[in-house]
């Protein structure tokens, strides 16, 4: 069974609906669209589904083909762009897709920078003003994809990680006394040398590692920068395969971690913020989606498990 659900989160978390994808063989990634009324799936047979999503309801309405491998995690651009859904594949590319008409798209550009598989994307905040996308692969490096003056162009950060390059988060930071009116970009990203490095962009070069934070014991599975209500970065979640949960904060020029989760000994594949921030949702090799929120002491508490669809427990 080839399927996906679509859980809501409030206090508890529940299964919403259950979808038979039609994948013949497993899923790698879903993600709903801005306003949650697509969703894209993509599997090791190749291929990338989209379904509109109404309620309860899914509808499958188109069918991508072009990677030549397993495709590892789908993308959308903020709808500001078009519909834009970016993927990456173990076959070493990254294409960009774009629905030129109802229910039509079509690849609009095929990124092949790199020497291995690529394994995780993340498109830039809108506010960067044009689409920008980071691409992380298991050559070591990250790339940057940017959509300016009717062209795509990129160029490649080689030897990010000492090894393969797992996940990629951005945020915006304050402003720079260069650029007063322009948003630094932020971006973390996760490697299997049990790392977390971040990278300060202003202006076009690429920069250093502006920061390398380690305390994991494992690969480095997904890096999340919490999203904020000002421009100052305020927290950035990692899940290892060690099986620890951690939520970075940076103060007086320094990262330090709260270990806030321990599976005992599952991996751990993804975590991901709420909209707003307040609740972090973890997923683990043990079939449990979790989620954490930080009380007024400071510490975090598991506030609703869901385990392989069943209903939430407190």
């Amino acid at each position: 069974y080839m399927g996906v659900s679509l859980s809501a989160t409030t206090k508890m978390v529940s299964t919403l609906a259950s979808i038979d994808t039609g994948h013949e063989d497993m899923i790698h990634d879903a993600q709903l669209d801005y306003y949650g009324r697509r969703l894209a799936t993509c599997s090791s047979d190749r291929t990338i589904k989209l379904y509109d999503v109404v309620g309860n309801t899914h509808t499958l309405v188109a069918q991508l083909k072009r990677h030549k491998g397993p495709v590892w995690e789908v993308a959308w651009a903020h709808p500001k762009f078009g519909n834009i859904l970016a993927s990456c594949s173990y076959d070493q590319t990254v294409v960009i897709w774009k629905e030129t008409s109802m229910g039509t798209w079509e690849p609009v550009h095929e990124h092949t920078a790199h020497k291995s598989s690529v394994n995780t994307i993340a498109w830039a905040p809108h506010e960067c003003d044009v689409p920008i996308l980071a691409c992380g692969s298991s050559d070591g490096s990250f790339s940057i994809v940017t959509y300016e003056d009717g062209k795509w162009t990129s160029v490649v950060k080689e030897h990010a990680h000492t090894t393969s390059v797992t996940s990629v988060s951005w945020t915006l930071s304050s402003p720079s006394p260069s650029s007063p009116t322009t948003p630094t970009r932020l971006l973390a990203t996760g490697g299997c040398d049990n790392q977390i490095r971040i990278w300060r962009f202003e202006g076009r070069g690429l920069p250093d590692a502006e920061h390398t934070l380690g305390g994991h014991a494992d690969w480095v599975r997904d890096v999340a920068w919490a999203p904020t209500l000002g421009l100052a970065p305020a927290a950035i979640a990692s899940c290892s395969q060690d099986g620890h949960v951690f939520v970075w904060t940076f103060a007086q020029n320094t990262w330090t971690y709260q270990d806030i989760y321990h599976t005992s000994g599952h991996p751990v594949w993804r975590v991901s913020w709420s909209v707003s921030g307040g609740i972090l949702a973890v997923s683990a090799s043990d079939n449990k989606v979790t989620l954490w929120k930080e009380s007024l002491d400071g510490k975090w508490y598991c506030v609703s498990s869901v385990e392989d669809g069943d209903q939430a427990q407190k």
